[in-house]
């Protein structure tokens, strides 16, 4: 398990914190940093407008404004920061109600309900169709990157301990370790001072320590996603943590040159480049690659730990889990990819032939993947 944030993460930090709390001095030189560890225009730029959910429209577009002149600055000086890549579009045939209702679940690990939704119905649609559908649904920071810069903006403002909290606990949910969460508080302690580190210590250890005295599967359905996030699903994640770190092998980064033929986020690490093509493919839960053919050679799949799926075209789907190989023949339509509620990795080896090529296909629809086995 990781002991450390990412370098990229890292610089997360002080650019939510500062954005939340308006300090726009001190985002200036946060930005300048973030852009240095090789965060990208785009992703800088998703992180500001994602915490107008959190900090407010006034807060974020202050945050918008600053990076824009930071950048124009910068282009002056000759410097040409990486855009990076825009967010996939959405697909058409779900709403951004139906897109959020499900981020917000698997986020959370159940279903959000409670009296506060009875009370007040349009603050709960508002917070699944476009909080957890709109912005939650685009794929240019993984849900980690989201989870890292909304704790620490919550944490640079005072009065939230409450979501807080639920964010901290939504955040080791989704695979983020103890020590992640640790590190992510020393640099708060190192970027905006000891009083906003001491507090989000207190928080954490106060949601560490009510994880160990519920039992998985007894804690209750709380009033407010942003209060609490309840893990009923805890114990079947925390099967596959590793996974988010890369299982066997390191995970790599975010497949960002494939990513147009997969449907949800995946992360690559090439192991070979000589002789053969090998790469741990890491899945988050839901991700599965669009419907592909590898002509010549093939492909063989070792299958390194969590749950997914393999199917072939005309055949009923296989579920895969840890130690499963799969010999994909030359000329044969299929598509793999993880289970709705599992992380999943595999070792890809490409069998070398002279003339070998992938051709990618359409994806894998809605639909037909829903309709897989829990």
């Amino acid at each position: 398990m990781q002991n450390r944030l990412n370098a990229k993460q890292r610089a997360m930090i002080p650019i939510a914190a500062f954005t939340a709390n308006g300090d726009l001095d001190k985002l200036r030189v946060a930005l300048s940093d973030g852009l240095d560890a090789g965060l990208t225009v785009s992703e800088i730029k998703e992180i500001l407008v994602q915490l107008y959910a959190y900090a407010g429209f006034p807060r974020s577009l202050n945050g918008i404004g600053t990076f824009m002149t930071l950048i124009n600055e910068r282009e002056k000086k000759g410097i040409r920061d990486e855009k990076g890549r825009e967010s996939s579009p959405l697909h058409t045939n779900r709403t951004s109600l139906e897109f959020g209702t499900e981020n917000q679940t698997r986020l959370v690990g159940q279903p959000v309900t409670g009296p506060v939704f009875d009370f007040a119905p349009a603050i709960d649609q508002y917070l699944k169709a476009h909080l957890f559908g709109d912005i939650f649904q685009r794929d240019v920071l993984t849900w980690q990157d989201r989870e890292v810069a909304t704790v620490a903006a919550l944490a640079n403002i005072e009065g939230v301990n409450p979501q807080l909290r639920g964010h901290l606990a939504i955040a080791l949910h989704n695979g983020l370790s103890p020590e992640q969460l640790r590190d992510l508080i020393g640099v708060l302690r190192a970027k905006c001072g000891p009083k906003v580190a001491e507090n989000a210590v207190v928080v954490f250890e106060e949601v560490l320590a009510s994880r160990k005295q519920v039992p998985v599967g007894e804690r209750p359905v709380m009033d407010n996603v942003e209060a609490t996030a309840d893990l009923q699903k805890e114990k079947n994640m925390s099967q596959h943590s590793d996974l988010r770190n890369g299982g066997v092998f390191p995970v790599g980064e975010k497949n960002e040159k494939y990513a147009k033929y997969f449907t949800g986020t995946s992360y690559l690490k090439m192991l070979s480049t000589e002789r053969m093509f090998i790469g741990n493919v890491t899945f988050e839960p839901g991700c599965r690659n669009f419907w592909h053919i590898h002509h010549k050679g093939g492909q063989i799949l070792l299958v390194t730990g969590g749950r997914g799926w393999y199917q072939e075209w005309g055949k009923a789907a296989k579920e895969l889990r840890a130690g499963d190989v799969v010999n994909i023949a030359p000329e044969t339509k299929h598509w793999h990819g993880a289970a709705k509620d599992s992380w999943f990795s595999h070792v890809a080896v490409e069998v070398p032939a002279e003339g070998g090529s992938t051709e990618w296909l359409e994806p894998v629809s809605d639909e037909a993947y829903t309709r897989l086995p829990k």
